[in-house]
């Protein structure tokens, strides 16, 4: 199977959470079918992308990247590449090499859905078309910065940091974990990441 192949595929079989995030996944779907190469860089007006939100259960925070092109506070994630054999392996290893941590998990299917203006090409490339996922970080992990990013942080969910792009994708996150935790109540998510933290901001690469 091809990455097109399984791109397509995530997405026909992904439950959207609601209205707006169905017509993101058909619209991407339209965009699969009517470009080929519609997961390359180099396909224009849009190309797909994929993302990973970091989640240090033992922290009850998330990892973010103060992005060096786009300014702001953002997700690990990026183009997909030419070994990436599936949008989950795509965003997996966009994590691993943005945050510098061994030993990721990718939770299941994408959490959310986002276009946005495309940060890589401007004038030339449109949006991104991002397909975005949850990834677990295993205890006592340490991030390290990279080219990508200015600044590397953990961050309590409800304390995020400004500029970001990230409070509708952590809301996404987090309604889906509290109720996948519902159906399964072995999971190994703290009440910290559905609970409102008081812990201080972090600005440090450690964890």
């Amino acid at each position: 199977m091809s990455l097109h192949d399984d791109a397509v595929r995530t997405l026909e079989s992904w439950a959207a959470p609601d209205r707006d995030q169905d017509v993101l996944r058909r619209d991407f779907l339209t965009h699969l079918s009517t470009h080929p190469d519609g997961l390359a860089r180099s396909c224009v007006p849009a190309h797909v992308t994929a993302s990973a939100l970091i989640v240090s259960p033992k922290r009850g925070e998330i990892l973010l990247m103060l992005h060096r092109k786009a300014g702001m506070w953002l997700q690990a994630g990026g183009h997909c590449e030419a070994g990436d054999a599936t949008l989950a392996g795509a965003a997996l290893r966009e994590a691993t090499e943005e945050s510098g941590i061994l030993g990721l998990v990718l939770r299941g299917d994408p959490v959310r859905l986002d276009r946005h203006p495309a940060p890589c090409r401007p004038g030339v490339v449109e949006h991104h078309l991002d397909v975005q996922y949850l990834a677990i970080a295993p205890p006592g992990s340490v991030p390290r910065r990279s080219e990508e990013s200015l600044e590397l942080a953990w961050f309590p969910y409800d304390q995020l940091p400004s500029p970001s792009d990230v409070d509708a994708l952590v809301a996404t996150a987090t309604a889906a974990y509290t109720s996948t935790s519902a159906d399964h109540p072995s999971s190994s998510m703290p009440a910290a990441w559905v609970r409102p933290s008081r812990k201080p901001r972090a600005r440090s690469d450690r964890g």
